[in-house]
């Protein structure tokens, strides 16, 4: 009988987040998944369950990661500086937002792992909007920001900019530069 290959915790995360992001949730699936990492199924059934508990799993290593990325906003000095680290983060770690949303697909149901996987997740996706409020606040009180306009509506802006199509090509600094110009000072010129 021939030995099961074996993967470590990076290539399975790895893998479950290039399925997700090609498939979505409802189109992984375990077969997918060993037929990329060139094991049997069984071989993932040792560790999980079913689908959501490794999804869960590998979605709180992704925003744990976030996060640390996310906090390094504490040591830019004014809000200018932190809303340029902002962007940048968005932008090189786009998949989190489309993440996000196939987490909120996975049913909380499915067995005990998935619950606590899924209010650790909650929890997670609380201390995000904690550092953003705290930038948003700053924002205000540097008067960089319009004290009328939602806390929600200035971060949601902020955070779907990362959907914009690149239909033309623009080079990529070029492209997060101009969104950053757009956000932070229109698109109308001031004559």
């Amino acid at each position: 009988m021939a030995r099961e290959r074996k993967f470590s915790m990076d290539e399975l995360f790895s893998a479950v987040k290039e399925l997700l992001l090609i498939h979505g949730y409802e189109g992984f699936t375990f077969s997918l998944l060993a037929d990329r990492l060139k094991v049997s199924r069984g071989a993932l059934y040792k560790y999980y369950e079913n689908k959501e508990e490794l999804i869960t799993d590998y979605m709180i290593t992704e925003l744990n990661q976030f996060l640390t990325d996310l906090q390094k906003i504490e040591h830019c000095e004014g809000f200018e500086a932190k809303f340029d680290f902002l962007m940048n983060l968005i932008f090189d770690m786009p998949e989190v937002q489309q993440l996000i949303k196939i987490a909120v697909q996975i049913p909380v149901n499915v067995n005990e792992k998935v619950r606590e996987n899924k209010a650790h997740l909650d929890k997670l996706h609380l201390e995000m909007y904690t550092h953003l409020q705290s930038f948003i606040n700053l924002g205000k009180h540097e008067k960089k920001l319009k004290a009328h306009i939602a806390d929600g509506l200035i971060l949601g802006f902020i955070f779907q900019t990362i959907a914009i199509p690149n239909h033309f090509g623009i080079p990529h600094s070029e492209w997060v530069t101009s969104i950053k110009e757009i956000i932070s000072h229109g698109m109308f010129t001031n004559n």
